[in-house]
């Protein structure tokens, strides 16, 4: 009995060092007690074929409830006592809900000024759902943040404090919790999206609200994306709660090799690239070359790739065995031939819920609020403070001051002026989603450059472009002559070789387009080029990405900034090539791993669903001989100490 006792107390018990990771055997135990149940439920409630529709719904519900109840025992074995804060939210989401809906209908009847009256009330239950969720997430993530900026105005010392830690200490009159420090709840920014995208379309009336909280409180919290995403649309995912369950033959196979193919993802690539080699440079870049500071930074596109990915295939597998189906988050991000192309392509769930929910209402492509100027204005001005660097503050000033005159001197391209503002204002607060920090703003920043450069560049005609590049790198290489550091050292090599790549395709391909029909060979030859392109300047903005990531809030902005400074001071100082051989040598597994997950990721996609349809469609005897074999490959590559998602983090 006392080993019964303690078996429950530990299965029940929040361990943060055993948290259910899809890469761990106690999730997949987990799951199949979860999915064991889940069959029981739907024999037990749809063993009727000739249900009326009532109990059916009932059914429905039944199912829904049962996996409501998993999914926060989930996210409790996952984040302890945050549980609470993840059920305090989706009651407010669900309350809000039924309150617009209400009012909605109330109006429909009314006269004239009580319908503008009950629209007011519905427009004011929807804000305050979207403000009240927006605060709990800038508590948890964006304390630090926001204290640092007002230190640095008032020249104060202020420290972050958890008052809700204080209030459990002063409650229990006991310090249970640390109040000096908060931490951040695993998947906040998922289920908080999730939970004002049902919200604001419910607002819009683009479906009625869920028909009780269970069915809402699934919607919110189906533990295979709760995590670490993606962000799932209520319009996309609520019409599912009401659907008879179905899975058929091969979409069993399919769901199979998502999970199968996550895990490989997930162990074979991220893990062991970020283990045995990615993670080593990173922590300390000065006690390697400058050659392995740069494969650490293309190595690491593929590390983050593969672990944010494969975590989405193993979630789209798990619950199309439940009979849900998640949304596609990548499609071979690094095939993008430019920046916006490349996020099309990847996390497109969050994509489409920034252009959905703030670069629309913020104008989009018509023109620019009064907010877009407040957003870019107000991260600009944080950006300076944060820095605490001359130089930063000077190159912000200009940018300001460059942007206001080329405003007022070029007044026909106003219209383009104020979208572009929207552009980046949705690439700064996307890049401050992942963290709240100066090096994730940055990052979002130097995405969002990189879009507005491209939107420029495809108006431009050859000769504009050729001109327009050999003028970059005049100004690189003077400058590198005249302050000679790494960082204009390594722009004036990266300017130069674009100078050349375009130079190249002007005399080769232009000709060839304006006198006669462009060879496929010249359509082949320009479409690498522009994906090496876009993968080479997504790489590198991945610096400022990586540098913060997995720190503490309170050191990010000061530990990210050195480690950026450090491997852009490897990277563009001279390189001792006759290491490079040695290297090679020393590393050839990681870069054996990189080039066959770098081959595979851009292999056509109609050879890849060639394989998965081709397995999915195998006898099951077969497909479980192929499903042991891979375990058994990812066996042997799993290390002592499993990471954890890097996603988990945002």
């Amino acid at each position: 009995m006392s080993d019964l006792i303690t078996f429950l107390t530990d299965l029940f018990r929040y361990d943060k060092e055993h948290p259910l990771l899809f890469t761990q055997f106690n999730f997949w135990a987990f799951f199949l007690l979860v999915f064991a149940g889940f069959c029981v439920v739907k024999e037990l409630n749809w063993g009727k074929r000739h249900a009326d529709t009532a109990s059916q719904r009932k059914s429905q519900t039944v199912r829904n409830g049962y996996l409501f109840i998993v999914s926060l025992f989930f996210y409790f074995k996952t984040s302890g006592l945050f549980v609470l804060l993840l059920i305090l939210s989706t009651f407010l989401g669900y309350t809000i809900g039924i309150r617009t809906d209400a009012l909605a209908a109330k109006a429909e009847g009314a006269h004239a000024d009580s319908t503008r009256q009950l629209q007011r009330r519905r427009k004011a239950w929807m804000a305050s759902g979207v403000v009240i969720n927006l605060l709990v997430l800038f508590y948890f993530k964006y304390a630090y943040f926001f204290t640092d900026i007002y230190n640095n105005i008032f020249h104060t010392h202020l420290e972050v404090v958890n008052h809700l830690a204080q209030f459990a200490n002063h409650f229990t009159d006991k310090p249970r919790f640390d109040a000096s420090k908060i931490l951040l709840p695993v998947g906040i920014s998922f289920f908080t999206f999730q939970n004002i995208s049902y919200i604001v379309d419910v607002y819009k009336r683009k479906f009625r609200h869920a028909d009780n909280v269970l069915d809402f409180g699934f919607y919110t919290t189906f533990f295979p994306q709760l995590v670490a995403g993606p962000i799932v649309r209520a319009d996309q995912f609520i019409p599912q709660l009401y659907k008879p369950y179905f899975l058929s033959r091969r979409q069993f196979g399919i769901a199979v090799f998502w999970i199968l193919n996550g895990l490989m993802k997930k162990i074979i690539l991220s893990d062991y690239l970020a283990v045995n080699f990615v993670d080593r440079v990173f922590d300390n870049p000065l006690l390697f070359t400058g050659f392995e500071n740069l494969s650490a930074l293309f190595v690491y596109s593929l590390q983050v790739y593969a672990d944010f990915s494969g975590y989405t295939d193993i979630a789209i597998g798990v619950a199309m065995l439940m009979g849900f189906y998640l949304p596609k988050n990548f499609n071979s991000p690094y095939k993008a031939t430019n920046p916006a192309g490349f996020w099309k392509r990847w996390h497109i769930s969050l994509s489409n819920w920034l252009k959905d929910y703030l670069y629309i209402p913020l104008g989009g492509n018509r023109s620019a609020s009064w907010p877009s100027y407040l957003i870019l204005g107000g991260m600009l001005i944080a950006v300076a403070l944060m820095a605490q660097t001359a130089w930063v503050t000077l190159v912000v000033t200009s940018v300001i001051g460059i942007l206001i005159a080329v405003y007022h001197i070029f007044p026909r391209h106003r219209r383009e002026f104020r979208t572009n503002v929207n552009n980046m204002d949705t690439m700064l607060l996307g890049g401050m989603w992942h963290g709240a920090s100066f090096n994730f703003i940055t990052w979002g920043g130097l995405n969002g450059l990189g879009i507005l450069v491209y939107k420029w560049w495809k108006k431009q005609g050859w000769q504009a472009r050729v001109v327009a590049t050999q003028l970059l790198f005049i100004v690189f290489l003077l400058a590198d002559r005249l302050w000679p550091t790494p960082a204009l050292h390594l722009g004036a090599i990266w300017s130069g070789i674009i100078c050349i790549g375009t130079m190249v395709r002007y005399l080769v391909v232009h000709p060839i387009a304006n006198h006669c029909h462009r060879p496929q060979s010249a359509e082949t030859i320009s479409k690498v080029w522009n994906i090496f392109l876009t993968f080479v300047f997504i790489t590198f903005t991945r610096l400022f990405f990586r540098s913060g990531s997995n720190l503490d809030p309170a050191q990010a902005n000061e530990t990210a900034w050195r480690t950026a400074k450090q491997m852009v001071h490897q990277i563009g100082s001279p390189w001792d090539t006759s290491v490079i051989p040695h290297v090679l040598g020393n590393y050839w597994n990681i870069f054996l791993v990189f080039a066959i997950g770098m081959i595979i990721h851009w292999l056509p996609e109609r050879f890849k669903r060639r394989y998965r349809l081709s397995f999915a469609m195998l006898p099951l005897w077969a497909m479980a001989l192929v499903t042991v074999a891979v375990v058994f490959v990812i066996y042997q590559f799993v290390t002592a100490d499993l990471q954890p998602f890097i996603y988990f983090q945002f």
